[in-house]
């Protein structure tokens, strides 16, 4: 097993640092901290960008504009996007993009794909269960109507998806399975709420009524639905352990300037040890993270599942964010708590990654369940 990111994802890497370098955290907006001040929209001069610099097609076949590389390419741009708490819905239509390039159809990939890899559509997904076998994510059915889909059901917390083109939304057929639904944001039948996120940014209530879609816009593939999660949890971890190294760095930069008995608090041995312990985390985030990334790189080439190592990559982002900003917080003293400061805006979106798609304890659940059934086989 070899970590060693190729020259493409190295250069995709150099291409990130150099857009994200101009985006100041202090910059983004804390709608939970300031009644009123939702923001709208995402940070559309930045999205061009990044479509300028072909990162909004990494996970894209070079046959429809994209990049053609791999998970663990999206995760390093994620890592340094969340650095900097950009306001980007950089994995759900990465992820999204992934699904349809596997499993969609030929007249859904050719319509999307291009468009997305482009940054002119933007796509979602309508994933909010702790787990893959989390009953939220059964709250929508699917059922056939001749050769069309009919769909009714809600899902909340969907992010993005006042601004979004496309949703991908699970469906729960009346045969078990589940379908991916591919609908777009003016669909007859399909509402949005309004929702805010712990990070104060704006979310959705998805609402289905009665929605007709195509088979050209429903994806049946079995497994679609899993790989899809997957990579949207691999991506959450991405941006946990980015977010988690940006607050570190701060915490760095704070502890040598601020100076208690004529010396910088950063040579007490209590700040160093707890300073130390969060280097830690981050290193096993960061392990766990590319492990689970590459585990989804090679799916389609290995027969080994993918499921156990995206949970215990979660298990550790969760917690070892939370643990980061928690000592990030203690660290700064009062002024972490100042709002005019960046930290508490990380703290916000830490809380955040840390429940997105299932805390640890959901995922700890799910691996114990992964490992009774190995040991029953």
């Amino acid at each position: 097993m070899d970590f060693t990111f190729t020259e493409e994802q190295q250069a995709v890497v150099e291409a990130a640092e150099a857009i994200f370098a101009d985006v100041a955290p202090d910059g983004v907006p804390s709608p939970a901290l300031t009644p009123g001040a939702v923001a709208e929209d995402f940070d559309r001069a930045l999205w061009s960008k990044l479509a300028d610099a072909d990162l909004l097609g990494l996970l894209i076949g070079s046959e429809h504009g994209g990049v053609g590389l791999d998970a663990i390419a999206l995760c390093l741009v994620l890592r340094e996007s969340a650095k900097v708490l950009a306001r980007l819905p950089l994995l759900e239509s990465s992820a999204a993009a992934a699904a349809i390039q596997t499993h969609g159809g030929a007249e859904l990939r050719q319509r999307t794909l291009p468009r997305a890899a482009r940054g002119e559509t933007v796509l979602t997904v309508a994933a909010n269960g702790r787990t893959g076998h989390d009953p939220a994510e059964l709250a929508v059915t699917a059922q056939r109507d001749g050769d069309d889909w009919i769909l009714d059901g809600v899902q909340t917390g969907v992010p993005w998806a006042h601004n979004a083109d496309l949703v991908l939304v699970p469906a729960h057929t009346p045969d078990g399975r589940t379908v991916i639904a591919v609908a777009p944001r003016g669909t007859e039948g399909l509402t949005l709420g309004e929702q805010i996120s712990t990070s104060g940014e704006r979310l959705a209530e998805l609402r289905l009524e009665a929605v007709r879609l195509t088979p050209d816009d429903v994806i049946e593939a079995q497994g679609a639905w899993d790989r899809l999660r997957d990579l949207l949890a691999t991506g959450t971890c991405a941006l946990a352990l980015g977010l988690g190294e940006g607050v570190l760095g701060m915490t760095s930069a704070y502890t040598s300037k601020r100076e208690q008995f004529g010396h910088p608090i950063a040579t007490f041995q209590a700040v160093a040890v707890q300073t130390a312990d969060r280097y830690i985390d981050l290193r096993a985030m960061e392990a766990t993270l590319w492990q689970a990334a590459w585990r989804i790189s090679t799916a389609a080439d290995s027969a080994l599942p993918t499921a156990g190592d995206v949970a215990v990559a979660k298990i550790w982002a969760s917690e070892g964010v939370r643990r980061v900003v928690q000592t990030a917080q203690h660290l700064h003293g009062g002024f972490g708590a100042d709002t005019d400061y960046p930290l508490h805006r990380y703290h916000a979106w830490a809380k955040q990654l840390e429940l997105s798609l299932g805390p640890a304890a959901a995922h700890e659940e799910a691996l114990g369940d992964l490992l009774a059934a190995h040991a029953l086989s």
